[in-house]
């Protein structure tokens, strides 16, 4: 008569009101009165129905132990899998580029044009090239192109190997 019982405890308490309805009850034709008069059943139709409950939940332990080997298997196959798809995708988009029916056929969307930026997204972006330049030390994009001077010899380190002859 409890309420806040689990599934698998629920089963268990079955499969014992089972036993023991088989040990004390060995006439499976017995009527019983169940609910305060509300209901008349035989034993074997409540055993029935309790045994229904056990094996509901034998299904259901089950059905959940494939499911986690399944997704289990997904899971790691996932990766090998998705690389195949991406890589599929990047082949059709490059044969195909902007077809729009051809792509649709593969169920992809053609590339979208890109947007250009307002002045003021350009102002913004200016101001942070100049300060990244600024906190880099550099002057210009001119002044990183230039070719770097070549580090000065320290004094006596240039030395020439003669094969020994």
């Amino acid at each position: 008569m409890s309420t806040n019982v689990g599934k698998g405890t629920r089963a268990v308490r079955a499969g014992q009101l089972v036993a023991g309805a088989r040990k004390r009850f060995p006439n499976g034709g017995q009527t019983l009165t169940l609910g305060g008069g509300a209901t008349t059943v035989t034993v074997d139709a409540v055993c029935a129905d309790l045994q229904k409950i056990i094996d509901n939940r034998a299904a259901t332990t089950a059905a959940q132990a494939t499911a986690r080997d399944t997704v289990k298997a997904e899971r790691a196959q996932a990766p090998a899998l998705v690389q195949t798809m991406d890589e599929f995708e990047e082949t059709v988009r490059f044969m195909f580029g902007a077809d729009t029916k051809a792509l649709a056929d593969f169920g992809l969307k053609p590339p979208r044009a890109r947007q250009p930026l307002t002045s003021a997204e350009k102002a913004e972006a200016a101001a942070k090239r100049k300060a990244t330049r600024e906190a880099h030390g550099t002057t210009a994009t001119t002044a990183a192109s230039a070719p770097a001077p070549a580090p000065a010899a320290a004094p006596g380190s240039a030395q020439i190997n003669q094969p020994k002859g």
